[in-house]
């Protein structure tokens, strides 16, 4: 069984999920490739994608030239490019269904059984791929992209107001006009073939992929990510505290994020719940990119970004509770990072946070999206830090989402597949 795991980047989210995948389908004795766009990183059995030269036309090459000499005289204009650097600022990716690069013109590509496509954005080319495709395809989604008109998350809010409530999202004319002609494509496209498998890591994406235009009536299986539990695990507490230089004596809070600029994530409503509480014995630690609009304090740590798997354990062990405010969510590695290792969750009841916390078992859920419910769910947290058992915790997101129940569910998916 060869499988080809096909993704953008080895970076980021998606990455992450797609490169455990991966990690956890070779010890099996699949035979598992992994093809890339941009590789940075030194994964085993990855490759970046080069085109077979013979295939590069007179047209291409002629096309090229005059972008070239167009982009030089300033007369070109990607209307793409346009559109989206008009989108208001705070909005996640939106991403056309197009792409210079025709994944199936590489020898990888020709060699498998199944393709597994994941994060693919700028990468796969919609028509030429589908068009020219004969091998059963795996869709993996760790977004809404693959079935929307451009649109990453069809996000329904945009910034907070003043009372801690999100602002509902108002769509341009041309925002509806550019994401019904990509999905009008999509579906011409999609309607002619019957090869396509889609796996949903949440049931949140599971019921949106069903209940979406493009995706209706398809296959999804809901597969949840999986994750090396030996990695992942409890640390001691105070030896961990003591190695990220935290104090000892606090109730410490954790944030994730690779950034903060995205309305999606919610920090903002963190940040504002914070400052409500005004609690000296409280600790907010942060990890990821710099953040600039929260001074320095007493009573704030800034962690910067971490990219050891280890040291990322270490920092869920030294915490007491980690709180993701996104507004929404499929289903976040930090999560399950999180729970592994023992440490309880604070969430919004959306997407695939719902799936993940039980409450008052493994974290707790807000009543609603707003500061204030945050402010009330982060306070009977802190009464109380202690009620939750972290054995507990870690035994049930082990069964969940060892990495082992992940690689079997998809080697059974490849298996039928075949047949």
């Amino acid at each position: 069984m060869k499988i080809l795991i096909v993704n953008t980047l080895d970076n980021g989210g998606a990455a992450t999920a797609c490169k455990r995948l991966h990690y956890g389908l070779l010890p099996k004795g699949v035979s598992s490739q992994v093809l890339l766009k941009i590789k940075q990183s030194n994964w085993v059995k990855s490759t970046v994608f080069v085109p077979i030269r013979n295939k590069i036309t007179t047209f291409y090459l002629l096309k090229k030239a005059v972008v070239l000499l167009l982009k030089k005289m300033k007369l070109y204009k990607n209307k793409q490019h346009e559109f989206i650097r008009q989108r208001k600022k705070g909005l996640e990716l939106f991403s056309f269904p197009n792409s210079d690069c025709d994944i199936t013109d590489c020898n990888l590509y020709k060699e498998s059984d199944v393709i597994n496509l994941h994060w693919v954005t700028d990468f796969l080319d919609f028509k030429t791929f589908f068009e020219v495709n004969k091998k059963p395809v795996v869709w993996t989604l760790h977004d809404m992209n693959p079935f929307t008109g451009g649109e990453h998350y069809l996000e329904s809010f945009l910034g907070i107001n003043d009372l801690g409530f999100p602002i509902v999202r108002k769509l341009t004319e041309e925002e509806i006009t550019v994401a019904n002609n990509n999905l009008k494509l999509k579906k011409e496209i999609i309607s002619k073939i019957s090869n396509l498998t889609v796996v949903a890591p949440s049931k949140w994406l599971l019921n949106e992929a069903q209940n979406s235009e493009l995706f209706r009536g398809l296959k999804i299986h809901h597969i949840p990510n999986g994750i090396n539990t030996s990695v992942f695990s409890p640390r001691e507490k105070k030896y961990s505290r003591e190695l990220l230089n935290l104090p000892q004596d606090k109730i410490i809070i954790l944030f994730v994020a690779e950034s903060i600029s995205s309305n999606r994530k919610g920090f903002e409503y963190l940040k504002r719940a914070f400052n409500k509480i005004q609690d000296s014995n409280l600790i907010l630690c942060a990890i990821g990119s710099k953040i600039f609009d929260i001074p320095a304090s007493h009573n704030f740590f800034e962690l910067g970004p971490i990219q050891d798997e280890l040291l990322m354990s270490v920092a869920y062990s030294a915490v007491d509770v980690f709180v993701i405010p996104s507004v929404m969510d499929n289903l976040p590695n930090t999560v399950i990072e999180s729970l592994v290792c023992g440490t309880p969750v604070i969430g919004f009841p959306v997407g695939g946070i719902k799936d993940m916390i039980e409450e008052g078992v493994n974290g707790l859920l807000t009543d609603d999206v707003s500061v204030d419910s945050l402010v009330i769910t982060l306070k009977k947290f802190i009464s109380n830090p202690y009620f939750f058992n972290s054995h507990q915790i870690r035994k049930n997101a082990v069964e969940s989402y060892d990495e082992s129940i992940q690689s079997k569910r998809y080697i059974d998916l490849f298996t039928e597949i075949l047949v």
